[in-house]
């Protein structure tokens, strides 16, 4: 692992989330690489590896962007937008709505759950409705309607902990 490299991801999301939520984040396990398939005109390649304390530093850089249902431009975010736009950055296509989204992704168990993850939640309908992003610990990042901005919130929390329907790996 390139120190120099990472140690400044890994301090931005330590104090983004800090700063944010008050909880102090523990780290993930450095995700392993993503093994390589073939192309072919009926599949596509398989998405390279993603670093995802480099995805959490460009998903925290967000903070503060207003909250614009159907938005998916620094302009503007709705939860969906975000995590497409923020995955895009990294070359990885996610579908618009976060239905698809939850079902492209690999299920990962709350243990596996590492930086760049995607976090669903069901808050306004049975089944996934809401998506953010895990930063590490017990903080995600999101574009939540409520608090009108993109922002750093606790996974445990009395909101969000009820509502979580899983985690996936694009």
């Amino acid at each position: 692992m390139d120190v120099t490299r990472t140690a400044p991801l890994l301090l931005a999301a330590f104090c983004g989330a800090c700063a944010s939520t008050g909880a102090v984040p523990r780290p993930f396990p450095m995700p392993g690489s993503a093994p390589s398939s073939s192309s072919s005109p009926d599949r596509p390649a398989a998405p390279r590896h993603i670093d995802g304390y480099a995805l959490v530093g460009t998903a925290l850089s967000f903070r503060g962007v207003p909250y614009r249902n159907g938005g998916s431009d620094p302009q503007g975010f709705d939860c969906s937008g975000f995590t497409q736009y923020v995955f895009a950055q990294y070359g990885v296509a996610l579908p618009r709505e976060v239905r698809e989204q939850f079902e492209k992704g690999r299920a990962v168990t709350p243990d596996e759950v590492a930086p760049g993850d995607l976090i669903f939640f069901s808050t306004v309908a049975p089944g996934p409705t809401h998506v953010g992003i895990a930063i590490g610990g017990d903080a995600f990042v999101h574009a939540p309607s409520s608090a009108g901005v993109v922002r750093v919130e606790r996974l445990g929390s009395s909101y969000w902990a009820p509502r979580y329907v899983g985690a996936r790996r694009p």
